[in-house]
């Protein structure tokens, strides 16, 4: 199995609705997320992916949360907590809604919200 990841960082504010603590004030993180695809097949030139696809991929919802108030932002404002852990998953998901194809796939997605805190997301 091959695998590719890159990594890119923004920063951005969010409160943690429900928490009992600081972080239920609004607050700021440079964040930094990790994105590794897995695939069995590479292509013609001997690549899972380029990695100008999966930067473009990921900077696509980089550019959407970058210098935000996350809390403000669907589907974060109503439905979703902006946690690590859920920041994490919707990477995956999004990331992997414009790359995932027969050939490759999102395995894993780590955002770091500081230099020693970070959450993974996988499947399986």
């Amino acid at each position: 199995m091959h695998e590719v990841s890159i990594e890119m960082e923004f920063s951005s504010a969010h409160a943690l609705r429900g928490y009992q603590g600081k972080c239920e004030n609004t607050h700021g993180h440079n964040y930094r997320v990790e994105v590794h695809v897995h695939g069995r097949e590479l292509n013609d030139i001997g690549l899972l992916i380029d990695f100008k696809e999966l930067k473009a991929a990921t900077k696509r919802i980089v550019d959407y949360l970058d210098h935000k108030d996350i809390n403000t932002l669907p589907p974060f404002d109503d439905r979703l907590n902006p946690s690590a852990e859920n920041l994490a998953s919707y990477f995956f998901y999004e990331v992997g809604r414009q790359i995932n194809d027969d050939r490759v796939r999102v395995q894993r997605v780590r955002v770091w919200e500081t230099s020693t805190c970070s959450s993974t997301y996988s499947e399986g």
